[in-house]
């Protein structure tokens, strides 16, 4: 079932059930969907735009979760954190810091790395061969640290 069916099936079991929490989270994320239509003036969309949209919305959680921390709000922290795992719920499992080890390692080789200056290139050929299933931030550090 595409991504886009299944969030409309579960903002509709939230809504019968009155899950408030959820009901917004779901909400938030059809209506991230939607705006991805807009955009593209397409009249649905693909589980990997529906994904790239949630990544992103993902994002936005722990950049708000970060600073609404730092700004003492516990509350706001809660709540962006409660929505962050529904979001989760729908992405895919990135890879844990051996397995990405393991294909920073392969794409140095691959493309030859000698120093920073080569970062593009693995950066590349790591997300060409594993966007999926990659964490972006940990790609980087690691690569940084493989090319240092």
């Amino acid at each position: 079932m595409p991504l886009v069916d299944q969030i409309n099936d579960q903002l509709k079991t939230a809504m019968k059930a009155q899950d408030k929490l959820r009901l917004t989270a779901l909400r938030s994320i059809r209506a991230a969907f939607i705006n991805g239509m807009k955009e593209t003036g397409a009249d649905s969309l693909s589980d990997e735009a529906a994904l790239e949209l949630l990544r992103r919305l993902g994002k936005q959680r722990q950049d708000s979760i970060t600073e609404y921390g730092k700004a003492g709000r516990q509350d706001l922290v809660d709540q962006e954190q409660a929505e962050l795992a529904i979001i989760e719920e729908f992405l895919p499992k990135l890879a844990d810091e051996a397995t990405t080890r393991a294909w920073v390692a392969e794409a140095v080789a691959k493309a030859g790395a000698k120093g920073p200056a080569d970062m593009g290139k693995v950066m590349g050929l790591l997300m060409a061969g594993h966007k999926a299933e990659l964490d972006g931030k940990l790609a980087n550090r690691l690569v940084r640290e493989a090319l240092a």
